[in-house]
């Protein structure tokens, strides 16, 4: 059974991505080990959702790739 980490004392940082508006507030809780948790910073107490460091480390690849064109 997977289970979540505990994110009641995590450290949440703003991704680079967003830029503070009304509509892109992502943020990012590093120190899980191969877990990346990422959470919506205007809804601090709502769902976060839990990315393998395989999986998200493409997603920003992706990210990273769609910028340079």
């Amino acid at each position: 059974m997977n289970r979540l980490p505990d994110l009641t004392t995590a450290t949440w940082r703003k991704s680079s991505y967003s830029d503070g508006g009304g509509t892109n507030c992502v943020e990012v809780a590093d120190g899980y080990a191969d877990l990346v948790p990422v959470r919506d910073s205007k809804v601090p107490d709502g769902r976060v959702l839990v990315f393998g460091a395989s999986p998200w480390g493409s997603f920003l690849m992706g990210i990273k790739r769609d910028d340079r064109q």
